[in-house]
């Protein structure tokens, strides 16, 4: 695949009047317009689409019932498993401002089995792991997560990682270009799927 996107992000003077204020609000707890991402400016070229999955992607971002730790121990891990660079690297910020470690990010890319997570953390990252290559959750995960989880929190973990699977492959096949002061997904060699 080229390293150029496949669709350009939409430039800010060629923005509709209802796209631009999207695009030009600035969300809770950031510091930078919608606009300022590629994603946001790559997603706007489908204006009805994009519109109408912003606010479940937010409420999955923001408005969540998982424990914000949890919930971008999931996403990171997802990242991993689809190989997104993009979802990567805008993960890692959001992580880092919410107070994750370094060593936990980076542990995310060696899997369930590193050393270091609690059990609780563990059932996450197999759970990402069995939906990407079984597209379901083992009871043995599931049973692991429920000693934590609710019934919502349980639910809203396998929507998550598929949502952030999905937009793994639309990121990936579309060639969203990273933002300015993201870091790509580690190399190949690193990751693994055990």
């Amino acid at each position: 695949m080229s390293d150029q996107p496949r669709i350009e992000p939409l430039a800010p003077g060629s923005w509709r009047e209802d796209l631009a204020s999207i695009l030009e609000a600035v969300p809770e707890g950031t510091d930078a317009p919608l606009g300022s991402h590629n994603i946001f400016r790559t997603l706007a070229c489908h204006p009805d689409l994009f519109r109408s999955w912003l606010p479940f992607a937010g409420l999955l971002l923001g408005g969540g019932t998982l424990p914000a730790r949890d919930r971008e121990l999931l996403i990171l891990r997802t990242a991993v498993r689809c190989g997104s660079s993009y979802e990567w690297g805008q993960h890692v910020r959001i992580s880092m401002r919410i107070g994750i470690e370094r060593t936990a990010i980076d542990r995310v890319v060696a899997g369930p089995t590193a050393g270091g997570w609690t059990n609780h953390e563990a059932a996450l990252l197999r759970a990402v792991d069995e939906l990407h290559e079984r597209s379901t959750i083992s009871d043995a995960t599931w049973e692991a997560l429920a000693r934590e989880f609710d019934q919502p929190q349980l639910i809203e973990t396998t929507m998550l990682v598929g949502h952030y699977h999905m937009v793994a492959f639309a990121l990936n096949a579309i060639g969203v270009e990273l933002d300015d002061g993201l870091e790509p997904l580690p190399g190949g060699d690193q990751v693994s799927t055990k």
